[in-house]
């Protein structure tokens, strides 16, 4: 006879708990994908102008968060397509000008190249996909972050305090009729520039090569005319700071007093060419969204290869080419064989042991 578990009835049910929400596949730091700017607000029909297979993945890609991982192996894991599909996907999107594709460098100062798929909702065409690239952004329709912040709490403040905004500016009404005499306000302070000249900022750095040519500000605007004719001189920033802290004494008392000496007594002649500025490294790098192959934007429209576009020109040389070539190496191989001999050297003779 079996025992009732008198436990069993008491457990109480219990729901099974929904799957937990799977976080996308992420790319390797610094690759994946990354939004591109000034994109428009979120709405449904923002892929409408696609087939409906395209406007399917264009609207998972815009979910994505920055940094997710856009190859189509991965992305193939994920949707209900194969991996041609999603391939072909890509290229229709970025032919739409949904995306791009682009090697980037990490930094200025490091040589690392990532490679990342900007992604915006709001199809762009060619002239701003490489405008963006370049890093000119475009201002007209730039958003600044802090501003938009800004706006939008004081659009939250201005809701929940109407009546008090009221009663605010019926005050400060009433008191501008009590004293319409009011004394004007002082005048504001003249803004300090913001930019500083190259040569003020190299006497400033002088002191982080060498602390014993630490100047002081002062000495540095009255130093600043002299670093500038170096400059203007064709001399670099490198060679005017080597000069100044090159072989300097155990101690220096006076180095705004030492630095004039130095600036005077080895100023480069005039006339001297200057250097030729590298230029640095682009930033950025497009490729082919179909078979990544580096280009510059110009020769990638829509993102892609005169190959992946059917546009190439038809490979292999013409037939007259080919005559002309096979008649070049039958002479080549006349004149080799024609050529005369050098007779044979007689064997040396070998020296007996004996």
């Amino acid at each position: 006879m079996a025992v009732a578990n008198p436990s069993a009835d008491a457990r109480p049910y219990a729901p099974p708990k929904p799957p937990a929400p799977q976080q996308p596949p992420m790319a390797g730091p610094g690759y994946g994908k990354r939004s591109a700017p000034d994109q428009a607000p979120r709405s449904a029909g923002d892929f409408a102008h696609l087939p409906a297979r395209e406007a399917y993945i264009a609207a998972h890609l815009d979910r994505l968060p920055d940094g997710a991982a856009m190859d189509h192996k991965t992305l193939a894991r994920e949707l209900p397509y194969g991996q041609q599909a999603v391939r072909t996907a890509l290229r229709v999107l970025s032919e739409a000008g949904h995306l791009r594709v682009c090697r980037e460098r990490v930094s200025a100062e490091r040589t690392q190249w990532v490679s990342r798929t900007y992604f915006s909702r709001t199809a762009r065409d060619d002239a701003w996909w490489s405008a963006f690239l370049r890093g000119d952004v475009p201002q007209a329709t730039r958003v600044e972050a802090g501003t938009l912040a800004g706006a939008v709490a004081g659009a939250k403040a201005a809701a929940g305090t109407d009546a008090e905004a009221g009663a605010v500016a019926t005050a400060m009404a009433t008191a501008d009729e009590a004293t319409p005499d009011a004394a004007p306000a002082p005048p504001s302070r003249p803004s300090r520039p913001s930019r500083r000249s190259p040569a003020l900022d190299l006497l400033a750095s002088v002191g982080h090569a060498d602390p014993r040519m630490a100047l002081s500000a002062r000495e540095c605007a009255a130093l600043e005319p002299l670093a500038a004719e170096w400059l203007a001189r064709g001399a670099s920033p490198a060679a005017v700071r080597h000069a100044l802290v090159n072989a300097l004494p155990d101690v220096v008392a006076a180095p705004g007093a030492f630095a004039r000496r130095r600036l005077t007594d080895r100023m480069p002649p005039e006339g001297a060419a200057p250097r030729p500025e590298r230029q640095p490294a682009p930033r950025r790098i497009v490729e082919c969204t179909n078979c990544h192959v580096p280009g510059p934007p110009e020769a990638l429209p829509g993102g892609l290869c005169r190959v992946c576009h059917g546009t190439a020109p038809a490979a292999g040389p013409s037939p007259e080419a080919e005559d002309a070539v096979r008649r070049r190496v039958d002479e080549l191989r006349a004149v080799v064989r024609d050529r005369p001999r050098a007779p044979a050297r007689p064997p040396k003779p070998r020296s007996g042991r004996g």
